[in-house]
């Protein structure tokens, strides 16, 4: 992965079809998708369950690109070889999940992944502060993890703002994850993020059968997020 700051979109496959993952992760990235974006729940750090590692293996590959990691589970160190040894690219680990997520960062990144660190919203900004230079990437849940579709937090503008501050010149991508789609997009571009995720407002506009959809959904958020910086 060549690290840049360019608007980035990651559809995560929560909002599509589940009996047709490999088919939805070629048609996303067929359609201009720049990551493909993998929610793991366990029921216990939050209250649903998605799928494992073993899923990711399946739909490795399927995705020529990065596949992005979200670990939405507790405890995490256990599992961290199995999601390696799946293809990840990028595995987020949350700020919330144990009580040493340096160690948790140290063990993804010496696996020879990028190490993510994921903030709640009700999780400051400070968080982050003592491991900015142990990670690859931030993401900033701009909703409460557990489901798809909920509705985008305004009030997590101001952390993403803040956040990119503290990034200064580091080569930490700023991720976002909740409510994205082309009217929030811009709010959270312009306070400085670079790669979008984004379920329900992509996968509802199309199918694997005609994806025409999720491409026209794409270059939406995209277009909207690039906008907002050239303002």
């Amino acid at each position: 992965m060549t690290f840049d700051r360019s608007i980035k979109i990651a559809p995560s496959i929560l909002a599509s079809d589940f009996a047709a993952f490999g088919a939805e992760c070629e048609a996303i990235e067929a359609q201009g998708a720049d990551w493909v974006h993998v929610d793991v729940m366990d029921g216990h750090f939050v209250p649903n369950i998605s799928f494992g590692a073993a899923t990711c293996a399946a739909i490795r590959p399927h995705i020529r690109g990065v596949m992005d990691v979200h670990l939405m589970i507790a405890p995490i160190d256990p599992y961290i070889d199995g999601f390696v040894e799946a293809g990840a690219d990028i595995l987020t680990a949350h700020a919330e999940a144990g009580p040493h997520v340096h160690r948790t960062l140290q063990t993804i990144r010496g696996a020879g992944v990028k190490a993510g660190l994921a903030l709640n919203p009700g999780t400051p900004a400070e968080a982050a502060e003592m491991l900015l230079d142990d990670i690859d990437l931030i993401l900033v849940m701009t909703v409460n993890p557990g489901f798809g579709g909920q509705k985008f937090l305004a009030s997590q503008v101001a952390k993403i703002r803040r956040l990119r501050e503290m990034i200064g010149d580091r080569p930490v991508h700023l991720e976002i994850d909740g409510g994205i789609d082309p009217s929030t997009a811009p709010l959270v571009a312009e306070a400085g993020a670079d790669v979008l995720v984004a379920g329900s407002a992509v996968f509802k506009h199309g199918s694997r059968d005609a994806p025409e959809g999720y491409g026209r959904a794409i270059r939406e958020i995209r277009s909207a997020a690039e906008a907002a910086r050239t303002r």
